[in-house]
């Protein structure tokens, strides 16, 4: 979900080129899953011409309980994990263990059939960093969903999940008491998970699971430091299911058409707010604000609906970013920094991006690209990514959580708003 990279403002050249790497890498695995199901899921080519004069319902859910251990490593980002902490030892090894739930159709149902078996649920999750005690031990609450990619056989089908939320139990950073940790600054951060494994259907009640996974910790942006903390890990997991069919993994003689999909526009009206951090170049140095600035803006998308989980079009961009442009004299006025704000039309920006969004059942990831076209200089003429997570509501509302980069690894802001959608024509049987 998934896939971004906030960096410290005092990390050295070669590890801001190791990370651009491997976030580079993994923003490239989260558009090979953007697109795969698109490539790969075209297993039917029976249509029929009404999405409701054929509808039946959904039969029911399969509900499924499931535990996962993920061992795994740090990716050494910061001089912090390769040995300058109170230890002075590298903190390489991470283990996590986890407990989940999640529903999905039951087979052959219109959902099934559409979205890949495609499932969704909660999850919560503990985490241990070498024990070590200058990171913490942090628990992550998070909402996941995942779907199948391609089937090997009928028992066995590679398949990918992400997970979302919020994790809690960190040790900050602090200046008199954890002075070392310079990547974690907030006891709440966000939780960032893409995992792709293989899914053996053992009997009618097991599944085992083997796979990876990539994990992003950070807050945002909204609290200094904000270097973040970057994980792969190996999985391995066993799923209980409650009401699986007997015969869920056998191919049926007869399988339901897959509805007719009405392509057409439809408009998304985004409106968020956020707040962040900034820091400024004062000699040979970043000096951090020590004022969180205001963010608000909007984004308006003509979207062209090209099937059942793909759509694609351009977002219309503005904001107000109370970080943008501030400045320091060349000097130190007594012990501190002073920071300046500079005139409205210096923080204000309007910009077009592409946009690109993977459909699914309650939640949609979108990537977008673009770049501000007005804007007053300085900080705001840049080129901008994003990458969000709306969360359906209603039919036509949805809560919008994004994230805004800069050229591809320089933090921006936080996008947390809600949204509306207008001449939807999207036809869902998930509901």
């Amino acid at each position: 979900m998934l896939f971004l990279r906030f960096m410290l403002y005092d990390e050295n050249s070669a590890d801001m080129e190791n990370n651009i790497r491997i976030w580079k890498i993994t923003i490239l695995a989260g558009l090979v899953l953007f697109f795969s199901e698109q490539i790969l899921a075209q297993e039917y080519t029976d249509t029929i011409n009404s999405a409701t004069d054929f509808y039946r319902p959904s039969d029911g859910y399969i509900h499924r309980f499931s535990l996962e251990v993920r061992p795994g490593c740090i990716f050494p980002t910061n001089d912090f994990l390769k040995g300058d902490n109170r230890d002075w030892r590298p903190i390489r090894k991470t283990i996590s263990s986890h407990l989940k739930y999640s529903f999905q159709p039951q087979p052959d149902t219109y959902p099934d059939r559409i979205y890949g078996r495609a499932y969704q649920g909660a999850g919560l999750a503990y985490y241990s960093f070498n024990n070590h005690q200058e990171l913490g031990s942090p628990i992550a609450f998070y909402l996941f969903q995942g779907a199948r990619i391609v089937n090997f056989t009928p028992r066995l089908s590679l398949n990918y999940e992400w997970n979302f939320g919020m994790s809690a139990g960190w040790e900050p950073y602090d200046y008199n008491y954890n002075s070392y940790n310079k990547i974690i600054g907030s006891k709440l951060n966000a939780y960032i998970n893409l995992n792709f494994y293989l899914n053996w259907i053992l009997s009618n009640q097991f599944d085992l699971t083997t796979g990876f996974d990539l994990t992003h910790f950070s807050n945002g942006n909204t609290k200094f430091p904000n270097a973040g903390l970057n994980t792969t890990a190996f999985k391995v997991g066993i799923a209980y299911n409650f009401n699986r069919k007997s015969d869920f993994f056998i191919k049926p003689a007869y399988r339901l058409a897959i509805p007719y999909f009405p392509r057409h526009i439809s408009y998304d009206l985004v409106l968020f707010g956020s707040w962040r951090r900034k820091g400024v170049v004062f000699g040979d140095e970043q000096v951090a604000s020590p004022n969180a600035y205001t963010v608000f803006g909007f984004n308006f998308a003509p979207m062209y609906n090209l099937g059942y989980k793909l759509r694609v079009g351009i977002s219309l961009d503005g904001f107000y970013d109370g970080s943008a442009n501030v400045y320091t004299e060349d000097y130190i006025i007594g012990t501190e920094q002073q920071f300046f704000k500079p005139p409205l039309n210096k923080q204000l920006a309007l910009g077009l991006s592409g946009r690109g969004e993977y459909v699914m059942p309650y939640f949609t990831v979108g990537i977008g690209l673009g770049a501000n076209v007005l804007h007053g200089g300085g900080d705001l003429k840049s080129f901008y990514q994003i990458l969000a997570l709306k969360i359906e509501l209603t039919r036509n509302s949805f809560l919008h959580v994004g994230y805004s980069l800069s050229n591809f690894h320089d933090p921006n802001f936080l996008m947390l708003g809600i949204g509306f959608r207008f001449n939807n024509k999207y036809p869902t049987f998930h509901r």
